[in-house]
């Protein structure tokens, strides 16, 4: 049984909304997100070719975040399907709730024994679904951006369950059987690379890696999602940041951390880091005992900010040459 709801028409949403690459940096700039202009372009492709865009990096360097920035640039819904092991296709596309089909056989007592073949088929359709992310992103009546994140948790099972979302816009389901798309989201999917990703789904996306930033990239994220703060503590924390990542920490600080790190130093009233603050600040740039540990030894904390002193004017200047 083919379930088809599809609209035409909606496909286009994206394309229309970013007719050109300079739509696309417009748009996440405003929502918060720095990016550059072979990613613009990457996104601005996806968005005519309607294409899922794959992003690996470390953790912390932004990938969740494009995926939200790019749902606000675009004023649509953010639909997120989460990652993990052992997930099931019941979590990711939903499941028959039999809680709802026994109440509606309980209204329909009387007319089971005459009717009972039609009875059963209503049974099996999107009335009596409940719907997971996956459903949900393909059934909106406005088209969504749909986060797979940290796809590298799952195994290769679950991987091959989206081959068919990607190709061809649609699902099938047991019982229920094919339901095609009403409408195409922007697809992101994310990965940490704690295992390969498989040739099928590789093949299917336009790939793209998203590494640390270097201290001009820093400098211009934390200008666009720190606005009221002075040049220089934003300066300072580029700099604190770009030596803490080369501090072999095992959990290095992601682009947000340093984000909030500098919204915490405007709520303390300071100008600049003072290593004096030190206890206060680390539970905002150490997530382990160990980085802890390591940051508590002597001098430890001191010469990082004597470090980021280093990194301070480029990123200063780096800020002050921005538009």
């Amino acid at each position: 049984m083919n379930v088809d709801l599809s609209c035409a028409g909606q496909d286009v949403f994206f394309s229309q909304m970013f007719a050109t690459p300079q739509h696309v940096a417009a748009g996440l700039r405003e929502a918060g997100y720095a990016t550059d202009p072979v990613l613009v372009q990457i996104i601005w492709l996806a968005t005519q070719m309607q294409k899922p865009i794959l992003i690996e990096g470390p953790p912390g360097t932004g990938k969740t975040y494009l995926a939200q920035a790019f749902a606000a640039a675009a004023q649509t819904g953010l639909i997120r399907l989460q990652c993990f092991e052992g997930i099931t296709e019941r979590q990711a596309i939903g499941s028959f709730d039999e809680a709802l089909q026994r109440l509606f056989l309980e209204t329909q007592a009387e007319a089971i024994e005459r009717h009972w073949e039609k009875l059963r088929l209503q049974l099996h359709t999107l009335d009596f679904f409940s719907h997971g992310p996956l459903l949900q992103a393909v059934l909106q009546p406005k088209p969504v951006v749909l986060l797979i994140d940290e796809l590298d948790k799952v195994d290769q099972k679950f991987e091959a369950l989206l081959l068919e979302i990607l190709s061809d816009w649609q699902i099938t389901i047991p019982k229920l059987g094919t339901v095609k798309a009403i409408t195409i989201p922007f697809v992101v999917m994310t990965s940490n690379q704690e295992r390969r990703l498989g040739d099928p789904l590789r093949r299917r996306s336009l790939y793209q890696r998203i590494e640390h930033p270097d201290v001009k990239k820093e400098a211009e994220i934390l200008d666009i999602r720190t606005v009221d703060a002075p040049l220089e503590l934003k300066a300072q924390a580029v700099g604190l940041a770009q030596a803490l990542r080369g501090y072999n920490l095992v959990k290095p600080p992601s682009i947000d951390e340093i984000v909030q790190f500098v919204r915490a130093l405007q709520l303390l009233g300071r100008s600049e880091i003072d290593p004096r603050d030190r206890d206060v600040l680390l539970p905002f740039l150490a997530k382990t005992e160990e980085d802890v540990k390591r940051l508590l030894l002597r001098d430890g904390f001191s010469s990082l900010v004597a470090t980021a002193h280093e990194y301070r004017d480029q990123a200063l200047a780096a800020m002050k040459g921005m538009p």
